[in-house]
């Protein structure tokens, strides 16, 4: 069953609060795009910039910089 962006950023959020994937970026760059897609513009460039800062594949790095212009 399909509850959308809310749910999955909610159940993400929990993982990250208990200390699990908080090292992994694209745990960061998931909880952006979540933020993003329910409007939390803010939450969700400060999710990039952390996944970018954990990134360390150079597409990986140019995906999460694009993802932070599209949000100016």
């Amino acid at each position: 069953m399909y509850q959308g962006p809310e749910s999955g950023l909610s159940l993400l959020d929990d993982l990250l609060a208990r200390g699990e994937l908080e090292n992994y970026h694209l745990a960061h760059a998931v909880r952006g795009d979540l933020c993003r897609r329910v409007g939390r513009t803010a939450e969700a460039r400060s999710s990039y910039e952390q996944a970018l800062a954990l990134a360390q594949q150079e597409p990986e790095r140019r995906f999460l910089l694009e993802r932070l212009r599209s949000l100016q």
